[in-house]
């Protein structure tokens, strides 16, 4: 069925939405096309990386180029390329899944296969004219050519658009002459194309231009040495030197002063894409964490029938599902977003995919944060589990630890996506596209109302836990509401209370999608089918009302005094109030038990 503008929520209106299951897309949605394609990636993966996992911590760069080129012979870096191009043409679901599966065996893999499909590759195809595209994107797209990214620079990083490389126009108009340094730029050292950002002149903001490279005819430009790093070892990642690279004029990307806005849409699909990149390093982090668990025999029994590593291999699934529904669910609503701006006709392909994306950009900062820190925190208690063998590099779990760090770094920090998500939320209900303001009112007014001491029936599946999560919503539009009533334009300048408002913002929109998952599955196969789906949903809640309550009461102790403080204080407290408490060991129990006998993240 085709969507239309009245069926998909707009982003960032998940906040003042209700979304039924029905309408949200969840990895049990896969068809039969997606769940092949599934199986041969992670087949690809098991036969080419997980085997060789050892060599790859041992800085093997020609063992990364080589896998890269067997993912292209079947066809993997081709998949989000339009098929006028070389590509598969595939949707962006497509695109998401394929990310997520190749990714797990090593962040050294993920990190190659990433900058080149992404940020190496589709600058081109979402910004370049007609030419650039038909001459460049089908080497990328078949592997005769990889693709790097060149936007940091040594005082450039999060302030992305202060980069100091020059572009100078040759006398005669035809050629760029690019000067500057760049650095932590991954592919270096095998890519024969890279986009690179420069200053022309004075402009505020830095150009895009695409720069071939040919180590036999360097044209001004050269290496560092390969960096010496805490993961993600058998990535190539050097500083790259420009001397006077000439470079034709035609090969600007889209227009002059546009490399900030190209920079910062690339970074937008590198979020969402990083999430899915987290996925399954977590399924296989707690495969190996269980497979242990289960081997391990201490004071004759084996360690995983103690309720210490129950809880940790509970949290661990736990953190893991939620991620996939809600990495899932906004890649669904980007993709019905780009299909239905094609549709309309008023946009070409290139418009659809930039603007279905922008459109969702809060979803992505949030995405990105949350999934890359549970990424971190499956890794660490997976070598919690393993105990000293943890330690060892005898074992994966060690490698899978450090590769993870770089994740909370990457595509923009953890702390600028996590101010950029409620920024960005701000700009849209200033433009009217998220009507934050009524519903804003509308608690304002039930705060200074007489609550109800009706206790409500909630005897159907996950109804006080939707319940819960409207209040939820309910408060963080108290608390931003009144942040934002206090300090206006300067909220920005308030960076703690952005990053606690963030952290509500990202943990409605993680319970949110865990609930709609497990109603969903829970109405097509019968609750008793899925008990477990249904206990990592009430599991997760019951979390998230906890990272809740700790930024609501740090907001609201910090900005506000007297009765207001008060009154927000008792708003808090009825916001998160459960009617019927859930039994969190009893929950655990049922997740670590299913994972325990599979023997493997089952889910």
């Amino acid at each position: 069925m085709e969507a239309t503008e009245k069926d998909i929520l707009r982003g960032g209106q998940f906040l003042v939405k209700e979304t039924n299951c029905e309408d949200i897309f969840t990895p049990e949605d896969f068809n039969e096309d997606q769940l092949m394609m599934k199986e041969a990636v992670s087949e690809f993966v098991d036969r080419e990386i997980w085997a060789k996992k050892p060599q790859f911590e041992k800085k093997d760069f020609a063992l990364t180029e080589s896998c890269m080129q067997k993912a292209a012979e079947l066809g993997f870096l081709s998949v989000s390329v339009p098929e006028e191009y070389g590509g598969m043409g595939m949707g962006f679901v497509d695109t998401m899944l394929v990310c997520d599966f190749i990714s797990g065996a090593t962040g050294s893999f993920s990190t190659a296969f990433g900058a080149h499909t992404g940020i190496g590759t589709m600058p081109i195809t979402l910004y370049g004219t007609e030419e650039q595209k038909k001459k460049y994107v089908p080497k990328l797209a078949s592997g005769e050519w990889f693709g790097s990214y060149c936007l940091t620079e040594p005082s450039a990083g999060s302030d992305a658009n202060s980069g100091k490389t020059k572009a100078v126009l040759s006398e005669d108009g035809k050629t760029y002459k690019i000067t500057g340094q760049k650095m932590w730029i991954s592919n270096a050292g095998f890519c024969s194309l890279m986009i690179v950002f420069a200053r022309i002149e004075d402009d505020k903001n830095i150009t895009g231009f695409i720069i071939e490279y040919d180590p036999e005819n360097p044209n001004g430009i050269t290496m560092g040495e390969e960096e010496h790093k805490l993961g993600i070892r058998s990535s190539s990642t050097r500083q790259v030197f420009f001397n006077d690279t000439v470079v034709p004029v035609e090969n600007m990307l889209s227009t002059r002063g546009n490399g900030f806005k190209i920079a910062m849409n690339a970074l937008n699909v590198g979020r969402i894409k990083l999430a899915a990149a987290c996925l399954d390093a977590q399924r296989r982090t707690i495969t190996e964490s269980v497979k242990y668990a289960n081997d391990r025999i201490q004071f004759n029994t084996p360690i995983s029938s103690f309720g210490a590593i129950r809880q940790k291999i509970a949290e661990m699934a736990t953190n893991c599902w939620v991620g996939e529904a809600a990495s899932y669910r906004a890649a669904k609503n980007i993709e019905d977003r780009i299909e239905l701006r094609r549709n309309n006709g008023k946009d070409t392909h290139q418009e659809a995919e930039l603007k279905g994306v922008e459109e969702y950009a809060i979803e992505c900062s949030i995405l990105k944060v949350a999934v890359s820190e549970f990424i971190q925190h499956c890794t660490d208690e997976g070598i919690q589990i393993f105990g000293g063998m943890g330690f060892s590099e005898e074992t994966p779990i060690e490698s899978a630890w450090r590769d993870a760090r770089i994740s909370r770094i990457y595509e923009g920090t953890n702390e600028i996506n996590r101010m950029l998500s409620i920024g960005m939320l701000i700009k849209k209900a200033m433009k009217g596209h998220v009507d934050v303001l009524t519903p804003a009112m509308a608690v304002k007014e039930e705060l200074v109302g007489i609550p109800s001491f009706e206790v409500p029936d909630f005897s159907e599946l996950f109804s006080e836990e939707k319940n819960i999560v409207k209040n939820l919503k309910k408060l963080f539009l108290m608390v931003a509401g009144a942040a934002l009533q206090k300090y206006g334009e300067k909220i920005e300048e308030q960076q703690q209370l952005m990053l606690a408002a963030s952290d509500i913002l990202i943990q409605i929109y993680l319970a949110e999608s865990a609930i709609l998952r497990a109603e969903k599955m829970a109405k097509k196969e019968g609750e008793d089918q899925v008990k477990e789906q249904i206990a990592m949903a009430k599991l997760n809640l019951f979390h998230a009302i906890d990272v809740i309550e700790t930024a609501g009461k740090h907001s609201i102790i910090s900005f506000s005094t007297g009765d207001e403080q008060r009154m927000m204080l008792m708003g808090l407290k009825r916001y998160i109030k459960y009617v019927n408490m859930p039994n969190i060991i009893e929950l655990r129990h049922i997740i670590a038990e299913k994972v325990i006998k599979e023997n493997k993240y089952c889910f």
